[in-house]
């Protein structure tokens, strides 16, 4: 693996879940792929347990690491070319990132959806002009359009957990005060009919995803429809990609509650934090032994060692 994007800069999904799940065992094994070698991890917008899993995994490799957070601790980056700078962008993100990537053998971007324009967040402006000026393995550690360590974390969860081969997952959504990306469903529908599970995705009109993330998911508008039957229950916001960023509805009959639980085969529930407490979900259910929430942040230590095993392992 040169660099990790998306799924698709994955070769065999099954060996990287199992090498995850061995790496869990003992964290420590590798240590040796890191020595000499570091990572620096850069931050456009706020983290809490990406900043921390990826610099646990990154000491569980012996990896150092450095931590930029843009705007506070660097300067604002330009990442249109022909542009005349002269306003507040005061660098270039060709020669930022080509010295960046000239000074660590990894390189770790994490970029929120502005929500403002469509085709400018689908087209990955950052996460491509890094992969276009830095000479290092670049890692997506949240983009415009996807999360791939939060759905490798999940899908790990998911298989330390499942207790039939192909599983009924659920990926609804659910109400939300503000307008959010539609990065962690996109990945996660994307990921989840890649390991071949049975998933529905159930929303209200409007909220449909881009289809490419779709994909052949079975969608349903009606939640407790969905939920019926159920193994897994992934609850997560999104705003609107047709009415790109919007908040279409604010519905509280959309939050994942213990009553609507029960209408499932005893499922287990998942939120990839931070979570909003009875808007998304009842303490109830978040509480309860049935919820997943800590053993995936838990994984996602391992999800981002995994890949920077793989990457290390190439350099």
């Amino acid at each position: 693996m040169k660099s990790f994007l998306s799924i698709n800069d994955v070769e065999n999904l099954p060996a990287l879940v199992k090498d995850a799940l061995e790496i869990k065992k003992n964290p420590h094994v590798y240590k040796v792929l890191g020595r000499n070698r570091s990572m620096c991890l850069i931050f456009l917008n706020p983290s809490l347990r990406t900043r921390l899993s990826s610099q646990k995994a990154a000491f569980n490799l012996g990896l150092q690491t450095a931590v930029l957070d843009v705007g506070s601790q660097g300067w604002q980056l330009e990442f249109a070319d022909g542009v005349k700078m002269d306003s507040d962008k005061a660098e270039h993100i060709k020669e930022a990132a080509a010295v960046i990537g000239s000074y660590f053998d990894v390189v770790a971007i994490r970029a929120f959806a502005k929500l403002e324009n469509r085709d400018e967040d689908y087209n990955e402006q950052v996460m491509e002009s890094f992969k276009k000026y830095c000479p290092a393995p670049i890692i997506n550690m949240e983009s415009g359009t996807g999360h791939p360590l939060q759905a490798l974390a999940d899908l790990i969860t998911i298989n330390e957990h499942k207790t039939v081969d192909k599983p009924k997952v659920v990926l609804t959504w659910a109400p939300h005060p503000k307008a959010l990306p539609q990065a962690v469903a996109n990945s996660f529908s994307r990921w989840i009919q890649a390991a071949e599970f049975d998933l529905t995705i159930t929303h209200p009109k409007g909220y449909e995803l881009v289809e490419e993330a779709a994909g052949n998911a079975d969608v349903e508008y009606n939640q407790e429809k969905a939920f019926e039957g159920a193994d897994f229950i992934y609850a997560k916001n999104w705003s609107s990609y047709a009415h790109y960023g919007q908040i279409l509805s604010n519905d509280p009959d959309w939050m994942v509650t213990e009553n609507k639980m029960k209408l499932t085969n005893n499922a287990r529930f998942m939120h990839c934090l931070p979570v909003r407490r009875n808007v998304v979900v009842e303490d109830a259910v978040i509480d309860s032994e049935n919820s997943l929430v800590l053993p995936q942040a838990t994984n996602r230590i391992y999800s981002m060692q995994t890949i920077l095993k793989q990457i290390l392992e190439k350099l």
